[in-house]
């Protein structure tokens, strides 16, 4: 029997969510990391059905009409969160990507209906209108809401701060202007997401324009400038309400991940790497009778190495620091997901207590010292899981292996050749490498992916 809902790919909750039909497309971003060359970024899908002759391969591709985007973050412009009781556009459906290019500041809008096989461009909004509209660039992350398109973006036009979020029309995609109403202390911005049940957003801090387009600064980075703070807003009233210090030494505090259950006041954040001894951690935010504090749950030392192995960049460290670059809790919120892009590492977490997650499931792939073999791949790979996504139903991985250009250079200077694997997970615990499942990239880098339908990172629920 059809539900009778805008969209069949909406769910009130979480748990219903988990029982929607297998995902059967991939929608990967591509970026060309040699823009001199002329060749265009693009969107490219993957066929993810098992049934098919075609499993396995890239069987769309979008191109860009411009050059050197840099495609890095994309969401969709409509999700489950359009059956929130107060959402204003309850006949909207899930039909269109926002594409943002991290260095053009381009934003393309792509139709990916009727063919999820043939998306379309059906809008470009060019640079020059988001700093009209928003005073903002460097468009990052794409979170679909209740009320509008919420697109986080790094910094100003001149690359400099202060970075925050932008709001987009759900069925125009005009670009409606500048989300915060006071911003209070917040100047660097990356990620954001929310707790709709509370009306409370959670923004992550990375760096300016300025600070992050040429790679990772030592100089910033040792002296504890990129971001190290969370930020705690009134959803509803669009106002800063309290910073959170993870400590200077923890630098870069990226991706944000709360409870997908909305009745639930906690969440986990990514910090790349620790200036004291290189290690990587996750940081668990939550509400108590005292308001909202961090706690550190989960940290991951860095590994000695031999100097020779080392990019120039860490060879006076003699070690490979883990760099958390992207985590993924399931829909149920009990297995948390990290990946380590400097060891290869992918780990997997109970964390049905957020306060004391527990390691159940790892895989190596690629890294910087390691270059761990995929079985398809007939040896070693470069890179490492960098972008994750994990499946509805809480079983299957999808990994990416380029962060951004400019820090590909930096950690793999032997040059990154782009490819996504699978793994499959075990909700209960335990994660295995599909030693069949390799898609290669001839030169251009993946980076996001989504999944068509939905999958652990594009969806709010306003129902427990």
């Amino acid at each position: 029997m059809a539900l009778w809902k805008p969209d069949q790919t909406f769910y009130p909750s979480p748990r219903m969510a988990m029982h929607a039909p297998p995902e059967k497309h991939a929608f990967v971003v591509a970026f060309n990391p040699t823009p001199a060359n002329g060749k265009h970024d693009a969107l490219t899908v993957i066929d993810l059905d098992p049934k098919s002759r075609t499993y396995g391969t890239i069987v769309g591709r979008t191109e860009m009409p411009g050059v050197g985007d840099e495609l890095h973050h994309f969401g969709w412009n409509a999700c489950s969160a359009a059956l929130c009781p107060y959402a204003p556009h309850p006949h909207i459906e899930r039909r269109y990507f926002i594409v943002p290019g991290l260095r053009s500041s381009r934003v393309h809008i792509i139709d990916v209906k009727p063919d999820p096989r043939a998306p379309k461009i059906v809008r470009v909004i060019e640079p020059e209108e988001l700093a009209e509209r928003s005073g903002y660039s460097r468009p990052h992350t794409i979170h679909c809401g209740p009320d509008a398109i919420y697109m986080s973006a790094l910094g100003a036009p001149n690359g400099d701060g202060p970075g925050g979020i932008a709001l987009l029309d759900h069925e125009s995609f005009d670009v409606l202007g500048r989300w915060e109403v006071d911003r209070g202390p917040q100047f660097l911005a990356y990620d954001f997401w929310w707790h709709l049940g509370h009306d409370v957003a959670i923004t992550s801090e990375w760096g300016t324009p300025n600070m992050i387009e040429n790679g990772v600064a030592p100089d910033l980075l040792l002296n504890n400038r990129y971001g190290h703070s969370i930020h705690v807003w009134d959803l509803r009233r669009r106002r800063h309400l309290q910073s959170i210090d993870l400590g200077p030494e923890n630098q870069m505090a990226l991706e944000l991940r709360p409870a997908h259950d909305p009745t639930r006041t906690y969440g986990f954040v990514g910090v790349v790497i620790s200036t004291k001894d290189l290690s990587a951690s996750v940081w668990l935010w939550h509400r108590g009778d005292n308001g909202w504090s961090v706690r550190k749950v989960i940290e991951i030392p860095a590994e000695p190495a031999d100097e020779s192995l080392l990019p120039p960049a860490l060879k006076p460290f003699k070690a490979v620091p883990p760099i958390i670059t992207d985590i993924n809790l399931s829909l149920d919120d009990r297995m948390l997901y990290i990946s380590c892009w400097g060891t290869g590492d992918m780990l997997q977490y109970d964390v049905s207590d957020p306060f004391h997650p527990r390691l159940t499931g790892s895989v190596r792939i690629g890294g910087i010292v390691a270059r761990a073999p995929h079985p398809k791949a007939g040896g070693p790979v470069n890179g490492a899981p960098q972008m994750l996504e994990l499946s509805r139903d809480g079983r299957r991985v999808y990994v990416s292996n380029s962060l951004y250009s400019a820090w590909d250079a930096q950690f793999y200077p032997d040059g990154i050749k782009g490819w996504v694997a699978k793994l499959d997970a075990n909700p209960n615990g335990g994660l295995t490498l599909d030693p069949d499942f390799f898609v290669t990239y001839e030169g251009e880098r993946p980076h996001q992916i989504h999944l068509e339908g939905g999958d652990a990172s594009s969806d709010s629920y306003c129902y427990p």
